[in-house]
């Protein structure tokens, strides 16, 4: 299961949260609110069996989430999204690349879009981008290294170790992401359970805007709800 959220309209902060079955890409419940204890009250209308039968809820780093899959989903693993938590490393790694003043066309794409997705015109130019800063390079390597780490089929254990390893010499170039990658260490390696991302969201989403415009705008929210709901039956 993945639990995720997205604003009603664009600017605002009315946001709307979305619960999804991660197997089947049914979305499964459409709530008016993105608060904790709202959302609890919502889920543990669903009978107990059901929700002892999740085992694994993935979601971005909000804090809210934590407690309501404790709360409701007694049974279930924490799993951090591992694309949120890539945006983390390309967040400070952008950060990285204009405080250096790298300003080649082309050099925030390259250096943030995953290393094994470049082709051979791509990684020569940014090689010759990363010339300019040693510091910079290091920096790619790092987060090329941590990507890595979830490439590999690995244990819980194995990938915390190698996480852990990874933030004792990444904390000085990723200040912010090793930050908060090492207060959420635990919930981020639990991907390795099954590798279950949020990935199905991002779909959901497309087709939830998709709806939204078409219906141009829904100023009811139970027939929001509906609609959204009818559109993802299986």
């Amino acid at each position: 299961m993945t639990i995720d959220e997205f604003s009603l309209r664009k600017g605002h902060k009315n946001f709307v949260t979305t619960v999804c079955d991660i197997d089947t890409g049914e979305l499964l419940s459409v709530i008016d609110s993105h608060k904790q204890q709202d959302i609890i009250e919502v889920l543990m209308q669903q009978p107990i069996e059901v929700r002892e039968a999740v085992t694994e809820v993935s979601v971005d780093m909000w804090g809210g989430f934590a407690k309501v899959i404790q709360y409701v989903f007694t049974n279930a693993s924490l799993v951090y999204d591992r694309f949120h938590v890539m945006k983390l490393l390309n967040t400070d790694l952008n950060k990285l690349r204009k405080k250096i003043g790298i300003k080649d066309k082309h050099s925030k794409y390259l250096l943030l879009k995953n290393s094994v997705d470049l082709d051979e015109e791509q990684k020569k130019y940014l090689a010759q981008i990363l010339k300019k800063s040693p510091c910079l390079k290091i920096a790619y390597e790092l987060k090329e290294e941590f990507r890595a780490i979830y490439e590999k089929h690995q244990s819980v254990k194995a990938g915390y170790r190698k996480m852990n390893k990874w933030l004792k010499i990444a904390r000085i170039l990723f200040p912010d992401a090793a930050q908060t990658i090492e207060s959420h260490l635990e919930g981020i390696c639990n991907y390795f359970i099954s590798r279950a991302t949020s990935g199905v969201m991002e779909g959901i989403n497309t087709r939830i805007k998709l709806i939204m415009r078409q219906g141009y705008g829904f100023y009811n929210f139970e027939n929001f709800r509906d609609r959204l709901l009818a559109c993802f039956l299986h």
